[in-house]
């Protein structure tokens, strides 16, 4: 395992995710059941997401090398214009979904059956979520899948803990609009350095 590409993989997903609705999903969940359960839960939902998406990221890399970064960097760009556009409304689009998860998620549960009810929330609201596509471009642009998963896994935990732990003094406290552009101006970094290997000029990582 490779700690530069883990770090290169947690990163840009723990500056998606913070401003997106995983952060509000898990928020929500942990006051329906118990925090440590909708962690589990959600924790769960995202190592599977993970997996998935760095399978997919590696069939991907089966293709010609060029193909395949073009590739790559046009999902680091949609990354980057989508958390750039995202920034200006992005306290408004927060508490759209605070109110969304709020109406469809019942607490009850407790158990197994609360970690398996967390889990399916999460695994389906957040299926094809721009971290999930991120994943896969990295896992397409390092010949590391491991470090990938674990780098993004990684970053999807401490999101998800910080919302059950702290989420709503966090969301009282927190600038997602810097957060959002933070993590637009590292996705826009990761889009021009691939670029670049497309080009074929020679990069250090």
């Amino acid at each position: 395992m490779d700690p530069a590409v883990v770090l290169a993989s947690f990163l840009p997903v723990l500056l998606l995710e913070l401003p997106d609705k995983t952060f509000v999903a898990t928020l929500v969940l942990a006051t329906r059941y118990r925090p440590l359960t909708a962690w589990v839960g959600v924790g769960l939902a995202f190592a599977v997401q993970s997996a998935i998406a760095v399978a997919a990221g590696r069939l991907l890399s089966a293709l010609p090398d060029r193909p395949v970064a073009a590739v790559a960097a046009a999902l680091f760009a949609v990354g980057a214009v989508t958390l750039f556009r995202g920034a200006a409304k992005a306290r408004q689009a927060e508490e759209e979904a605070l109110h969304e998860y709020e109406r469809s998620v019942r607490g009850g549960a407790r158990g197994l059956r609360a970690v398996l009810a967390c889990f399916g929330v999460v695994f389906l609201a957040e299926w094809g979520d721009l971290s999930q596509l991120f994943t896969a471009g990295l896992a397409a642009r390092y010949d590391d899948p491991l470090s990938v998963f674990a780098g993004a896994w990684a970053a999807l935990l401490v999101v998800s803990a910080l919302a059950a732990a702290v989420g709503a003094t966090l969301m009282r406290k927190l600038s997602v609009a810097t957060v959002s552009r933070v993590g637009g101006v590292v996705c826009a970094a990761l889009a021009v350095l691939t670029v670049l290997e497309v080009l074929g000029v020679d990069l250090p990582v």
